[in-house]
Parts: C-alpha cells; structure tokens; sequence
C-alpha cells in the first residue's frame, strides 16, 4: 500500500472525514491540535477506525485529538484567541498550556547519562541494566496516540527533545558501565526510519562486540499503525534480515509492541507482519498502559491478551498513564486499574500471566499496584517496585493509605510510615 499521512492542514482532506465529521468536531479537532501533536496514516484511517460510529470508536480517539482533552479553560482560551487572528498571543497561550501539562514526567531530564564529561543527550540511563536510546532520525511516529507521554518531542519544543545522531559515544558509555545489559532503541518511533539509516546505527554495536550487553530492544507501534513496514515497503526485507542478524550476533532481540485495543490485532495485515518477525528469531513482548475512553474494561484487557498469545506474542505490560498532558482524559485511578487488572487476568491462562502491572513509571521506577488490602483494621493499597533507580527496593511490598480518587504515585500517602521506601 502507497504510505499516505495526514496533519492538521491535510486532514479535512481524508474522505471519511469529510463524509462522516461533524463541522463542530472537525473544528475541535483543529482547537485540540495546536497544543498536543496530530498525525495519521491512510492505514489507521482505511482499517482500524469504525467511522459510522467515530465518536466511540477507541482507534479515533487514540489517534485523533479531541475537545476534552484541554481543560475547559484552555480550550475556551485558543477557541477566543484563534477566533480573534491574534497569532502572538495565541502562540504564547499555546506554550503557556503545554508547560502546564507538565512535559517532563518522572524526571526524564535527571536520567541523561555522560562520559569523559560528554553528556549523552539522546539517551536515558535511569536502571543500571538499561539504556534507552533516541535515535535522532527516529523521532516521529507513523501516527501519534493522543495520549503519548512524548507528545512534546513532536510539537516543536526543541527543548523538550531526546535525540542522539552519533552512536560512538552511546558505544563508549556502554563499554564503561558493565551492568548494563539492555539497549533499547526508542523514540518516537525508531522504526520509522529507512532499514539503511537503521543500520547505521545497529550495526557498530554489532561490530563492537561488548561481551556484557545481551538483549537489544525495539520500542515500537509501527505493527499496530503500519505493519506494511515488514510486508510490502521497499527495505522490508532488509529490515527483517536485519533483524536475524542481531539475533545471529548472539543477541536477544525484543521487539517490544505497542497495542492498545484488540482492533490493532485484527487485520491480515497485521498478523502477517507478526508472522515475519516472529521467523527472524525476534521475540515479540506486547505492552499498552491503561486508558480511560479506549481500553478501561476487563473484557478489552482479557480479549487483548488472549489474542497476543494465539500470535505467539508475549504480554508483558500494562501501564498507568503518567501524569503529563491530557492525564485528566485519559487517567484511570489506581485501584480501578487494579481491578481491572485483576478481573482481566484472571480470565486467561497462565501464558498470558506473564503481563505486569499496573505499573507507574515515575521517578523511583516502575511501581505497580498489588492490591487492595486490610491490615490491622486499615484498608491500604499494596504496591511493589518492578524496576528501581535503587534495586535494592526491587520486590519490596509497602503500602499507601487508600484512595480510590489517586491516579499516580505522587496522590498517594504512605500508610504505616513517613514516607515511602524510595523517598
């Protein structure tokens, strides 16, 4: 299929917009898009979206921005100054809000590593086993989910931006730090750039042979937002002998996919895409965090889960939405995402048990709800941590005062205590 993608100006011109669209949304849409990024494929529009009922359909609202997503207040603010012509002004209330959404969420900037006093401005070091780099020719994405915790890598905020061109020092650092096992190319998308540009990142790793890293990771929604990429692009068969020469250098190759509703599973399109990762010897791990209006139900989760393991998929995580941008929208609280785990895992087998969560990624590490307890008379909230910046906290259970309102880390009261473990 030809690669059609659409923004902010262009998308008026998809023609399910123009016949199933009301004007007032297409103007919502339009308000919503000057603070959070917008962006869409011909396959997500074609294939993933039910637009006879585009209202609720979970694929319209993971990809399309919407009027709720602002604050009542910020919405009416843009619709005034937009109405008014004044582009100053606009432009500053439109920066003004972002900063507001808090566009660094769990420290992102404290976790840039350095070498030789060389900082590695394109990578994350946050747990001593992994690195995340930020390719900087992969720092779009195919589409853009409207609740992306990187959304403001993609509005323009330059100051905002991970992205890392040269891969010797990334090379250098890791060779230093003999503890970190795990490599993962993140974004964005690092799977939206060209097999060749790819590989001129993959390959000195490759060629360095550093005898403690093992496992080489994709972080990507390309199977779910365009997975032509490994059947008909023009390098797709590069990429997937790519792919086997990792796995064929000694490595552990994760491709971590993204999918947020069953609807992403359900095309040919996709399952034959999985089909040739899967022959390269990669190893396919599935992860999505938990969103109001798109995925908040047992039934979904359950669904979700049975069908990645019937693809010979691996579910690996559910997530909370971290607190930056429209977590207002999208936020589940914690003990509702709890049961709703809950109640998800436990209408699948063991092989699906292998998910995590749900997780909170923030600033001590991954914290996941365990459960919802009684102890002396107190009913509390279990919590433990998956992955630490101290990983002597690992697998420690602690507690917070129950709260059925709290959507992250930071609504939270430690029960029994002064302050949580990490503090």
């Amino acid at each position: 299929m030809e690669y059609r993608a659409y923004n902010i100006k262009s998308f008026k011109k998809i023609p399910q917009i123009q016949k199933y669209v009301s004007p007032k949304d297409i103007e919502d849409i339009e308000i919503a898009a000057l603070v959070f990024p917008f962006k869409v494929n011909n396959y997500v529009v074609d294939k993933l979206i039910d637009w006879e009922n585009y209202r609720d359909d979970p694929i319209f609202r993971l990809v399309f921005p919407h009027k709720d997503m602002l604050l009542p207040e910020h919405y009416e603010r843009l619709k005034k100054l937009k109405e008014k012509g004044d582009e100053a002004e606009l432009k500053k209330a439109i920066y003004e809000i972002r900063m507001s959404l808090n566009p660094h969420p769990a420290d992102q900037k404290s976790n840039i590593p350095e070498i030789d006093g060389k900082k590695l401005e394109g990578s994350q070091h946050k747990y001593k086993e992994t690195i995340l780099f930020f390719p900087k020719q992969g720092q779009t994405c195919h589409a853009y989910c409207s609740f992306c915790f990187r959304w403001p890598q993609f509005t323009g905020m330059n100051e905002l931006k991970f992205a890392m061109k040269e891969v010797d020092l990334l090379i250098e650092y890791i060779k230093a730090h003999p503890t970190i096992t795990d490599l993962i190319f993140t974004g964005g998308d690092p799977l939206i750039m060209s097999t060749k540009l790819l590989r001129s990142y993959v390959e000195p790793i490759l060629k360095a042979d550093i005898p403690h890293l093992k496992n080489i990771r994709f972080g990507t929604k390309t199977l779910g937002f365009w997975p032509y990429r490994f059947t008909e692009d023009s390098d797709a068969e590069d990429l997937l002998r790519l792919f086997e020469e990792i796995v064929e250098s000694g490595y552990h190759l994760a491709f971590m996919a993204h999918f947020n509703h069953p609807k992403e599973l359900q095309t040919d399109e996709v399952k034959e895409a999985v089909k040739r990762i899967l022959k390269t010897g990669a190893i396919i791990r599935t992860q999505a965090p938990i969103l109001k209006h798109i995925n908040d139900s047992a039934e979904v989760w359950a669904r979700m889960w049975k069908e990645q393991v019937a693809m010979n998929m691996i579910p690996y995580y559910m997530f909370i939405a971290r607190d930056t941008g429209a977590q207002h929208y999208f936020g589940v609280p914690l003990v509702r995402a709890w049961k709703i785990f809950k109640e998800a895992i436990s209408q699948v087998s063991g092989l699906a048990r292998t998910v995590r969560g749900p997780s909170m990624s923030a600033s001590p590490g991954k914290v996941a709800i365990s459960g919802v307890t009684e102890i002396e008379g107190k009913k509390v909230i279990a919590l433990t941590m998956l992955q630490a910046k101290n990983p002597e906290l690992v697998d420690i259970p602690f507690f917070a005062e129950y709260d059925e309102e709290a959507q992250w880390i930071t609504d939270l009261k430690p029960a029994f205590a002064k302050k949580f473990i990490f503090d």
